[in-house]
């Protein structure tokens, strides 16, 4: 579906960016995705309702869908939406199918490779048809790989993380899609990413894979991300518990 709306204004003007806010872009491709999501969906759950990007920025009574019971389809359209309009990847779309508020399921697709990232809550994760573990990690020693989202920190946090990203190893460019990143967490070369907003649409797809794959992903009180949280700041990603820990304690300030 994602391939049917997205790829054929790829690069091209027809994909009509706007940045509608500084940073922020939207092009005719997330409007036609989620357009031919939505009802292909409820289509498969006829019970079900859906939260999508696009949709719930028009009217943000949308989102008091993700607190239904029952089931609720949670779409990104396409997320990395700021490299699209660029004509640059990576970019995804992505969606998760929640049940009483918990997701279950979730999917992350690469509309340029065709590959799919697949998780199952208690089952799994997959990476295109084969399972995926996070690779084990060993030791710190040799530093650690990670990505900071810098944009929306505040000035007292930046300026902590600057300092102490460099303490922990090299610093990974930021995708700026969260979609690439969960699965680069999984995969093993990136080893934690620090986001300060965490819009549900961006973050339970990629949280329920990776958590699935044995990667960890908090808030930065150490309790678990969740749809209803999505108004609270902050969230670390991490291949393991141990780097978790770490990255933690010399992103961020202590906690009180």
């Amino acid at each position: 579906m994602a391939c049917e709306t997205i790829l054929p204004v790829y690069q091209h003007i027809e994909a009509n960016p706007q940045e509608v806010t500084p940073g922020e872009w939207v092009t005719s491709a997330d409007f036609a995705a989620e357009a031919a999501l939505i009802p292909r969906l409820q289509a498969l759950l006829p019970d079900s309702v859906c939260v999508a990007e696009e949709a719930s920025k028009d009217d943000p009574r949308v989102l008091e869908r993700l607190g239904n019971t029952g089931r609720v389809w949670l779409i990104d359209p396409l997320d990395g939406t700021s490299s699209f309009a660029q004509g640059k990847q990576p970019f995804r779309s992505m969606l998760a199918l929640m049940h009483d508020g918990q997701a279950v399921a979730s999917w992350i697709h690469d509309p340029i490779s065709g590959s799919m990232a697949i998780a199952e809550r208690g089952s799994g994760a997959w990476l295109d048809g084969a399972p995926i573990r996070v690779p084990d990690f060993t030791s710190a020693s040799d530093g650690l790989r990670g990505s900071v989202l810098r944009r929306f920190l505040s000035e007292d946090v930046r300026a902590r993380a600057d300092a102490a990203v460099h303490r922990l190893g090299a610093e990974v460019p930021a995708s700026m899609c969260a979609g690439s990143d969960y699965v680069a967490l999984a995969q093993g070369p990136v080893d934690y990413v620090l986001y300060w907003r965490t819009l549900p649409w961006d973050h339970i797809p990629g949280a329920l894979f990776l958590t699935e794959a044995g990667g960890v992903v908090r808030r930065l009180d150490g309790h678990a991300y969740a749809a209803r949280t999505h108004a609270q700041k902050g969230l670390l990603a991490a291949r393991s518990e141990e780097v978790w820990a770490l990255a933690r304690a010399e992103l961020l300030p202590p906690l009180i």
